[in-house]
């Protein structure tokens, strides 16, 4: 393992050692259509995730509209045996990576605590309270650095995570240890109501890497090519054992902070327009017809699948039926404690008829 002696050996990211053919890498070419196909099913799942908290049927859904080339482009360049630490925006990720959307939407839901199909795609579960997974992140880094198995975790942050005190944490002890691990901050501007200019003095979310020994990259968030480039070099990086990398994405929240927010309160349509024309969906179509990787043939079948994705979806969520109530009790803790019992009893006392 190295030692902090060694961080002045530690030399930025660098993309010198990719194969690229007309600004698309070698690597991406036989993927891309796939990977375009996994945007086009995010963004139709997204919107009807949406649909059904508006319906009554999910309690809150935060959309990752606008974001699916940070997602998806920084997702295809891992491993599937490389574990991803989500916060709880990265509808993209959880697709590309197998992850069934209904378990997902049943945590929204409130039929299940933390999503279902997770772990079996080395996906860990959402994390609600802001930057606490990136910690996690870092202690699952260190284990597979122990374990000599050349497996990255990464912790998938939003802008205000930079200013939660567990994610500077995270990254001195990941620098300090050279831990396999790398931090994408998806910069969409706005933390909540909160824009970038009010979190930080820095002029750039990628340079707070620097205070900690660590190289931060910024890259275009719109731009699948340039995400997966980024990430590519990092976990490149990381197995080499050169340790953490941080990378910022810049990009855009396109919808509300979650369904329970009103953006027209504190953010211009005007700014959100602009943005719009710079949806990576259509970017990357571009991209492809003019490499002839895209065809309309190509195209009608993904947005079959879309359908299907979302038709499914909605099946399973519509209506579904309301948990057990005494199943929370079920998987705290291996072996339930006296207090958890007692409080079991008591809810199973106040379930029974009253005569």
């Amino acid at each position: 393992m190295k030692t902090p002696a060694d961080a002045a050996a530690r030399e930025p990211i660098g993309t010198d050692e990719l194969i690229v053919e007309d600004d698309l890498p070698l690597a991406l070419r036989d993927q891309a259509a796939g990977l375009l196909t996994h945007m086009l099913v995010t963004r139709a799942l997204d919107r009807e995730f949406v649909n059904l908290q508006r319906q009554g049927q999910l309690g809150l859904y935060p959309s990752c509209h606008g974001q699916e080339a940070a997602q998806v482009g920084t997702a295809a360049a891992l491993r599937s045996d490389d574990m991803v630490f989500p916060q709880y925006r990265e509808l993209g990720v959880f697709v590309l990576r197998g992850v069934d959307p209904v378990g997902l939407g049943h945590m929204w839901r409130g039929t299940v605590h933390g999503g279902l199909d997770l772990i079996e795609h080395c996906c860990a579960p959402l994390t609600i309270p802001i930057a606490t997974h990136a910690l996690h992140a870092v202690g699952w880094a260190m284990g597979a650095q122990r374990d000599h198995d050349g497996r990255v975790a990464v912790a998938y942050l939003g802008d205000g995570a930079t200013s939660e005190g567990d994610f500077h944490e995270a990254l001195n002890f990941a620098g300090v240890f050279d831990a396999p691990c790398v931090f994408v901050i998806q910069n969409n501007h706005w933390a909540i109501s909160v824009p970038v200019s009010e979190q930080t003095r820095s002029a750039t979310l990628a340079e707070k890497a620097a205070a900690y020994g660590i190289p931060g990259v910024r890259c275009d968030g719109n731009d699948l090519v340039a995400c997966w480039r980024a990430m590519h070099a990092a976990v490149q990086r990381a197995r080499a054992g050169r340790g953490p990398s941080v990378i910022e994405a810049v990009t855009y929240r396109i919808e509300a902070h979650t369904t329970s927010d009103e953006p027209r309160r504190y953010r211009d349509d005007a700014e959100v327009d602009a943005w719009r024309a710079r949806d990576p969906i259509p970017r990357f179509r571009r991209e492809l017809e003019t490499r002839d990787l895209w065809d309309d043939e190509q195209g009608q079948a993904a947005d079959a699948r879309a359908r299907t994705a979302v038709a499914r979806l909605r099946a399973a969520l519509f209506d579904a039926p309301d948990p057990e109530p005494l199943g929370m009790f079920d998987h705290v803790f291996s072996e339930p404690t006296p207090t958890m019992l007692e409080q079991r009893a008591m809810l199973e006392a106040e379930q029974e008829p009253r005569g």
